[in-house]
């Protein structure tokens, strides 16, 4: 009997403290695509940026999504940026969102989302994109 209780007291104690690891190293939240629609409709202070370079982004894209590519200096344009809001990101596979989420953590950004499997699973699931062409803008 001392042996059973021993035993279920070291599995809980190591239970508890893998869980306090999990919540204390995330650095955002990985949603598959239709949770992450969900939450984006469902969130009131919300912004989807799109981190695939701009040739990509003229191609398809989530219909609301601005583009920040990842290829920039993500510090600088984190300094534009509302620590209020909860970005929600994407790009084609989800590693690059990733390692923006990770950044844009790094400067102080507590609320990110980043699409898990990137539009590629977004395609997948047959959720909608938007296919029209965005016009390259020119800086006078």
């Amino acid at each position: 009997m001392k042996l059973t209780t021993v035993f279920l007291l070291c599995c809980a104690s190591g239970f508890l403290s893998l869980t306090a690891q999990v919540t204390d190293t995330s650095k955002y939240t990985l949603l598959e695509p239709y949770d992450f629609h969900l939450q984006y409709l469902r969130t009131d202070s919300a912004l989807l940026i799109d981190v695939r370079e701009p040739f990509e982004f003229r191609g398809r894209r989530i219909r609301g999504a601005i583009n920040i590519p990842s290829s920039g200096n993500i510090e600088k344009s984190a300094d534009t940026l509302n620590h209020d809001l909860t970005y929600f990101l994407y790009c084609t596979t989800d590693y690059r969102s990733i390692r923006v989420a990770e950044k844009l953590y790094d400067a102080g950004f507590r609320k990110l989302v980043v699409l898990d499997g990137g539009i590629n699973a977004w395609r997948n699931e047959k959720m909608q994109v938007d296919k029209k062409r965005v016009k390259k803008t020119k800086i006078h």
